[in-house]
């Protein structure tokens, strides 16, 4: 049945082959409204690079459902780079890998469907990927409906190999491929920033990249012998200045796959789940869920966190102030709700002694502020899902070396 699928599949690639090019040059139409919240789920390549299989995306649909992650926002499974062979068919078609996935890539994707979760794959714009599997340039409406015709939900498009081309026309071109391809597929894209996508982005795509790739570390710079650098949380979260604007829902600031539960602790971790949520990034997950330990699952399930990235408004936090190591992170929420994030980016403790009534927060890209002075909020400390009092009285706390407190502020009824 499989050998027929494909079969089937090649010739009918085959066929509509011929109308790639002049035919489709329509106006830049994404799917929309795939993406009204920040997508939530998990990819294989922060810890399996190439090395993946058929049972490891078993393996983590079953965990994802069992563990509570689907329950708690998690949908997308999806494959990186090395999915394929080296090499296309015959036909110019992508090949699954038949040793990595020998019961057939549809079958897999309808087994992780039957899980009640989406599934996505990965290509690049390029002559090859970034691990030196095909690429997609010269080949998009021929891959847009192979993909279609797999029923995969996401689409993470890379950037490796593209040297002669222009970024936002071969971005324009895919998103115009899965469009005319007809099936509704989330499309990533991964440009790192180099382009400033999130100028030209938003017709396109339901997210892009800012950024290189994350590395597992608070704020270090990983330089790779081949001349390029991965990066700690800490700094893609600084790497770019005045592009909050232009993210919200089906439009988002993606600051990357997370390394929760990869190699740095728990409080690190906590931090770097904290501020994805704080800055309305994607969390995609990047860790083995198989080894997962009870702390990793928490951080990732958390309630409170989970529902300031899902928060409606879909707006951007922002930095309010630092205070010597001490920062102050802002994010406005729907309902005239606000979250409040105090992160200690030094090596040694500090004490927060924030008065309340000392500040004004005011938001000029979305039209937001609040006075302290005149409005009254009830105070919910998130992570240890408790009251914190109200803005009345100043909050005071300890907070240890990279670890971060995050509030979320209720206006109190009169």
């Amino acid at each position: 049945m499989k050998r027929i699928f494909y079969s089937l599949l090649s010739l009918t690639l085959s066929i509509s082959a011929f109308a790639q090019g002049n035919t489709h040059k329509q106006e830049p139409s994404k799917f929309e409204g795939l993406a009204m919240t920040p997508p939530m789920g998990w990819n294989s390549w922060n810890t399996f690079a190439t090395d993946i299989n058929e049972d490891l995306v078993k393996q983590t649909a079953d965990i994802m459902v069992a563990s509570g992650m689907k329950d708690a926002g998690y949908t997308y499974i999806v494959l990186d780079d090395g999915w394929m062979t080296r090499e296309r068919d015959e036909n110019g078609n992508l090949v699954p890998d038949p040793k990595k996935f020998p019961g057939g890539m549809k079958t897999l994707i309808d087994y992780v469907h039957s899980k009640g979760l989406k599934f996505g794959l990965y290509n690049c714009a390029g002559t090859k990927t970034c691990a030196g599997y095909p690429g997609t340039r010269g080949y998009e409406y021929q891959d847009a409906r192979f993909y279609a015709a797999l029923g995969i939900d996401f689409l993470k498009y890379d950037w490796c190999n593209t040297e002669g081309i222009t970024a936002k026309e071969a971005y324009t071109t895919m998103s115009n491929a899965l469009k005319t391809a007809g099936r509704p597929i989330l499309f990533s894209l991964c440009e790192w920033g180099d382009n400033q996508p999130w100028e030209w982005a938003e017709p396109l795509g339901n997210m892009w990249r800012i950024s290189g790739d994350i590395y597992p570390c608070f704020d270090c710079e990983f330089k790779h012998p081949e001349n390029w650098s991965s990066w700690g949380f800490m700094k893609i979260i600084d790497m770019r200045k005045g592009i909050r604007k232009y993210s919200g829902p089906d439009h988002w600031n993606d600051f990357d796959m997370m390394e929760v539960g990869n190699e740095m602790n728990d409080t690190e971790d906590k931090s770097h789940f904290s501020m994805w949520c704080m800055v309305a990034s994607p969390l995609i997950a990047g860790n083995d869920f198989r080894k997962m330990s009870k702390e990793t699952l928490n951080i990732l399930t958390n309630k409170g966190m989970i529902a300031i990235n899902q928060d409606k408004l879909g707006i951007q936090g922002f930095r309010y102030n630092d205070n010597n190591g001490l920062e102050t992170w802002v994010k406005p929420l729907e309902n005239g709700d606000w979250a409040v994030a105090f992160l200690n980016r030094s090596e040694e403790e500090k004490t927060i002694d924030f008065n309340w009534k000392d500040h004004s927060i005011k938001d000029e890209e979305f039209n937001k502020q609040t006075s302290f002075n005149t409005s009254t909020y009830d105070i919910q400390d998130v992570w240890n899902n408790k009251k914190a009092g109200n803005t009345k009285k100043a909050y005071k706390s300890k907070i240890a070396p990279h670890d971060i407190v995050v509030l979320r502020l209720t206006k109190k009824l009169k």
